[in-house]
């Protein structure tokens, strides 16, 4: 039986706290989630792996105990002690074997020998009953528009084939989680289901960066206008918005448009701003006359 390292499995030391377990699990488990890796074996073992892993490090008296046996490992490995009895080198497994597999939270197939060994038998109240456990938080992912994202309202998604629909609150942000209270895994002797995870994944849009509330886009603009001054329609988010160009505007000029920027999360009725950048356009394919009265505007500019 082969001694498995839950701290490597999840890539944190043995002083990681409770929140960096926490944060390493949920990373790895998105990583190579069933949904995500379908039909991938290895993807699949991985994942069992790493919810073992969680299923140790994330509880105290489990922690505590793993801990203790990663000591004494080597001693028992060099002892040849069976279970149940002391061997060489004054080692004895008894302390920790427990009987019993582990069973997997995902309701699939079982943990390790291993962990059946160490933690089968874990846990329990005064009266011998298995103590309740919250079942384990499943990992998804749902991807929007920047448009979705402006307007937020309701969208649909499958996990785990469960259909679930939620409301997308305007302004959200790019990696931001939606946590959903008893849509995870359900839990183990009477405990609390788990929550389900919802990463938001926004994709780029072409015409806007982001910053925060704040919207920036590139505006082109002829040559003339920006000579001369005139009217220009910006396509906004909100709508097409009728903006006055001064005569002589410089290359890269920038305006601001306030409050045509992206919501403010949970703040109904506040946006950010919209920065315009003026690119200048040239004129292409030139007649000769065209191009006889910018030789005539050139001299005069001479």
């Amino acid at each position: 039986m082969d001694y498995q390292d839950y701290y490597q499995t999840l890539g944190v030391g043995k002083t990681a706290t409770k929140d960096q377990i926490k944060k390493a699990y949920r990373k790895l488990a998105r990583q190579y989630h069933p949904d995500v890796n379908p039909n991938n074996p290895e993807a699949e073992r991985k994942f069992k792996e790493i919810n073992e892993a969680n299923e140790v490090l994330s509880d105290d008296d489990k922690r505590q105990k793993y801990d203790q046996l990663g000591a004494d490992w080597q001693r028992y490995q060099q002892a040849g002690a069976g279970r149940g009895s002391a061997g060489g080198g004054g080692f004895d497994w008894s302390q920790y074997a427990q009987g019993g597999g582990g069973s997997d939270p995902f309701g699939g197939a079982d943990f390790s020998d291993f962990f059946g060994s160490v933690f089968g038998g874990m846990g329990g109240s005064q009266g011998g009953s298995a103590r309740p456990r919250a079942g384990q938080d499943y990992q998804a992912e749902l991807e929007l528009s920047l448009e979705d994202a402006y307007q937020g309202g309701p969208r649909t998604l499958t996990v785990n084939g469960k259909s679930l629909r939620i409301t997308i609150q305007p302004g959200v942000e790019d990696g931001q989680a939606i946590r959903l209270r008893d849509q995870g895994a359900p839990g183990r002797n009477g405990g609390p289901s788990g929550s389900l995870y919802i990463t938001l994944r926004i994709r780029p849009a072409a015409r806007y960066s982001r910053n925060g509330s704040d919207l920036t886009m590139d505006v082109p603009i002829s040559i003339y206008t920006a000579l001369l001054g005139g009217e220009h329609t910006v396509e906004t988010l909100s709508g097409p918005v009728k903006i006055t160009i001064k005569p002589e505007t410089q290359n890269g000029t920038r305006l601001r448009l306030r409050g045509k920027g992206f919501p403010v999360y949970r703040q109904p009725g506040q946006f950010g701003d919209l920065y315009l950048r003026l690119s200048l356009t040239l004129p292409q394919q030139l007649t000769d006359q065209e191009k006889t009265l910018f030789r005539q505007l050139a001299d005069l500019r001479k």
